[in-house]
């Protein structure tokens, strides 16, 4: 979905509460460690495929410049930016990624790679996240064994295309997408879908009534989109996930349903959480900006926080 281009001017103004300092982890750092950092939230830019692309990073607030942070980059949706992402999910706030660095990239034309509108091909898109990873590693102190990518609509669609490059996505530990518009990985490009390791940890987030990603399937603002349930069963094909330790458990009067599955011996490598009334937003229990474009009001679940805590499961091998 594209979302109302004029809350992105909101999002200009959004910058997260300063983050407490993260303990010290047991991964070696990458180059950027021992470089100081004064301020907690950083803009920075980068050529890649010959374009200047853009991308901004939250700090946590001690931020140690010989601490090895676990990072988490989030995707925005389409006609969007990356503040806009980050003021949506407040992410950057201490009780989501108080030991984490948050990074929030843009896309070319407010759009990632995948759809028939999008500005750029899905190399060029895949290649930008190589060159940020890149970028991100020779200035901040990255713990380079616990990155993470997230993502909204075409965002969350555009991590599982990530999730699908064997060279790119391996470089991360486990993905997270949100009401995901799975264009590159629909009913006639899912076997194309090479992960780098199996399993790949996969979280998804969707509401049973979205109107614009709908979860049965179909035709979508910017190409065909498989059934979610179709989706899922690919992805617990790809991780070797074992049918009979699939669990269901339902809440909220039968309105929020959590999937897990065990896969290739890992419990909850692959999480699938829907919520039946809600539309196309991020899952909030407070009222945020995706859920006012939407026509939305706050839902059972929290997804930033169910997301940070997949995450925290997860180191890549």
């Amino acid at each position: 979905m594209r979302v109302a281009s004029f809350l992105s001017v909101v999002a200009a103004a959004a910058f997260a509460t300063p983050a407490a300092a993260a303990p010290a982890s047991a991964q070696a750092g990458t180059a950027g460690c021992g470089k100081t950092q004064p301020l907690s939230n950083v803009y920075r830019g980068l050529t890649s495929s010959g374009r200047v692309r853009t991308y901004s990073v939250h700090l946590p607030d001690n931020y140690s410049e010989t601490t090895p942070y676990p990072v988490v980059i989030g995707f925005h949706g389409s006609s969007s930016i990356g503040l806009f992402f980050e003021a949506d999910t407040k992410l950057s706030e201490d009780r989501f990624s108080a030991n984490k660095i948050m990074v929030y990239p843009d896309g070319v034309g407010g759009a990632w790679a995948g759809a028939n509108y999008s500005s750029v091909s899905v190399d060029e898109d895949l290649q930008f996240v190589t060159d940020l990873l890149a970028d991100l590693r020779g200035e901040f102190c990255a713990d380079d064994a616990r990155i993470y990518a997230t993502g909204m609509s075409s965002g969350g669609g555009f991590v599982n295309t990530i999730a699908c490059s064997g060279a790119v996505g391996g470089e991360f530990a486990a993905f997270a997408p949100a009401s995901g518009s799975f264009y590159t990985d629909n009913d006639a490009l899912h076997a194309s879908c090479a992960p780098a390791r199996s399993p790949l940890p996969v979280l998804e987030v969707h509401g049973g009534s979205d109107g614009s990603v709908h979860y049965d399937g179909g035709e979508g603002e910017g190409g065909t989109e498989p059934a979610i349930s179709t989706w899922l069963g690919w992805w617990a094909q790809r991780n070797g996930c074992d049918d009979a330790g699939k669990k269901v458990e339902d809440s909220f009067g039968g309105d929020v349903h959590h999937t897990t599955w065990t896969c290739g011996g890992t419990e909850g490598a692959l999480q699938h959480w829907k919520v039946d009334d809600m539309g196309h937003c991020w899952a909030s229990t407070e009222i945020n900006f995706s859920q006012v474009a939407a026509g939305e009001l706050p839902t059972h679940i929290q997804a930033s926080q169910i997301i940070m805590d997949f995450f925290d499961q997860f180191t890549k091998p």
